[in-house]
């Protein structure tokens, strides 16, 4: 007689390889996190569940899941999940730490060259005058010429100055973790400073922070104040940590200067239609793209293999409780 498969429950999407793996293997249910009734009743006989970034894996969630196991979040955050929680109910949590981060360096790099580096594509004639004005017009600033300030030297920070530095772009950066915590390669050029002088020195900072609460608006307007007023300021970390209302009184203060903020990441998600950052000429907005390539959404989707080991009693590689 073979063997019941345990239940698993996806409240968000996988890849489809990753998805028809684990549903070889175990009994999958597919239930959306969006009614949370539904889900319930599903979670009551669950022994394993697979989120991304929208289903909130709280007390509420877990009290409805008392058979439980395992959690798998598919991606390298784990802000919306309760690991003290977890841990206290003896539920493993597995995730994907590795899974974009070459995803994001080139989307950060791509974002720099977007504004430093202006361009204009021609679809078809162009009179001589208009295309001397365009090449007079699209004049950029060489990215060796830019100090590059780095909030956070984890996996996509430190990759993100390995690239710069073949590039010749000086990089100063802050964390929390010492330079010998961090483990950086004898190599790394990369010159630890403090906050302050991050802020002052930087022509580009960009935010690579984790979900801790004591970095909830962490850049205040004190901060803002700080930055020099050409600065290109990009976050694809997490939304909560600009506070986007000193960050919309921030960018009139300047527009005039050539600073401007890229955010890739908001706090909600999907922002209200109040959102303050709207219709601002120096602050760029993104749908959370950051980590959206095929090969780094299969990454992070992989994490069914290590919710098929806890469930098989087996040690996951990669554990977070």
């Amino acid at each position: 007689m073979s063997k019941k498969q345990p239940k698993v429950i996806l409240t968000e999407h996988l890849d489809d390889e990753c998805a028809d793996w684990i549903a070889e293997r175990v009994n999958l249910v597919r239930q959306s996190h969006d009614d949370f009734a539904a889900l319930k009743k599903q979670l009551a006989t669950a022994e394993g569940l697979i989120v991304r970034t929208y289903t909130q894996v709280n007390d509420a969630l877990l009290d409805a899941a008392p058979k439980l196991k395992v959690v798998g979040r598919a991606g390298v955050g784990l802000d919306n999940i309760d690991l003290p929680a977890c841990e206290k109910r003896g539920v493993r949590v597995v995730y994907t730490p590795d899974a974009n981060t070459q995803a994001v360096v080139e989307y950060i790099w791509a974002l720099i060259a977007d504004a430093k580096r202006p361009r204009v594509y021609l679809d078809g004639y162009v009179a001589p005058p208009k295309f001397h004005e365009l090449r007079a017009t699209h004049v950029g600033r060489q990215l060796n010429e830019q100090v590059l300030g780095i909030l956070g030297m984890g996996r996509i920070g430190r990759r993100v100055a390995e690239v710069a530095r073949a590039m010749g772009v000086r990089v100063i950066y802050n964390d929390v973790r010492t330079r010998a915590e961090l483990a950086l390669p004898d190599d790394d050029t990369s010159e630890f400073v403090d906050t302050g002088t991050l802020w002052r020195d930087s022509d580009i900072l960009t935010v690579h922070v984790d979900g801790r609460p004591s970095n909830r608006g962490f850049i205040d307007a004190k901060k803002l104040g700080q930055l020099k007023k050409s600065v290109l300021l990009l976050n694809t970390s997490r939304g909560f940590v600009i506070d986007p209302q000193a960050l919309a009184k921030w960018s009139h203060d300047v527009v005039e200067h050539g600073g401007m903020a890229v955010l890739d990441v908001h706090e909600p998600e999907p922002m209200p239609d109040d959102y303050p950052l709207f219709g601002l000429p120096n602050v760029k907005l993104l749908p959370h793209l950051a980590s959206r390539t095929h090969q780094a959404m299969r990454n992070m989707s992989w994490v069914v293999q290590d919710v098929l080991r806890v469930l098989e009693g087996d040690e996951p590689m990669w554990p977070a409780v």
